[in-house]
């Protein structure tokens, strides 16, 4: 089943074409993988998706709805979350706090609290430590923790390795591996290794263009076009 579909999607901003063809559909499940070089477009699609830059023209449909023209207000209510590249957090409020206002309610579902510090116990440890105060890797599942404290059918993550420790990496591999049980993960990731090890379906964008679809299998067994598509060497 389908939960995602992009088609032919562009996107300016200013006077920049950034986005001029993007099709591609995310199944319902598990992880699906966007790759590409530096610049290639992979933030601006998850960023049009979620309304904050408007696709024109082109069509973006989420469970069957054309969400295209919605805000990113709305887009949310529908059940995707964003975890952008810069996490996204308030770093003069404390770890609670983040999660609070990550809450419709402002207010706790306790089997979902639990599942999060289950997924990231050090939330539970700083609870009430101001999230500047955190590591780069605890930041991270904070920011993670905000787009799953409530149900969600899709969450777009924007380049989670960034900068983190092997041990925080792995760590957050297999957090990623827990929510994508119930929960869709479209991931945009430059460590190819993580990104191959949670990836069961994958697109490759290049100059704001896809240029290759398939499975994330049959591209990892694919060195030649690897170095082809993102400079990997074999």
């Amino acid at each position: 089943m389908t939960l995602l579909s992009l088609q032919n999607m562009k996107t300016q901003i200013g006077q920049y074409h950034v986005l001029h063809d993007i099709s591609f559909e995310v199944p319902q499940g598990g992880v699906f993988v966007l790759l590409g070089r530096n610049g290639a477009g992979k933030t601006t699609t998850l960023r049009s998706i979620m309304g904050l830059w408007q696709p024109q023209p082109g069509s973006v449909t989420f469970k069957g709805k054309d969400i295209s023209t919605l805000a990113t207000a709305d887009i949310a209510r529908l059940g995707i979350a964003y975890v952008p590249e810069n996490m996204g957090i308030f770093g003069g409020l404390t770890v609670e706090e983040n999660l609070v206002l990550a809450t419709a309610k402002g207010r706790f579902d306790q089997t979902r609290l639990r599942r999060i510090y289950t997924l990231f116990p050090a939330l539970e440890q700083f609870w009430t430590k101001q999230a500047w105060s955190l590591s780069g890797g605890q930041k991270q599942m904070l920011a993670v923790a905000r787009a799953i404290i409530e149900p969600r059918d899709l969450i777009l993550i924007d380049e989670p390795t960034k900068g983190l420790a092997p041990s925080i990496v792995a760590a957050m591999g297999e957090a990623f591996r827990e929510i994508a049980q119930d929960t869709t993960i479209l991931l945009v990731e430059q460590n190819f290794n993580f990104a191959r090890s949670l990836g069961r379906d994958m697109a490759v964008i290049d100059d704001g263009r896809v240029v290759h679809r398939g499975t994330m299998a049959d591209f990892a067994a694919d060195t030649d076009l690897q170095g082809q598509l993102l400079g990997l060497s074999a």
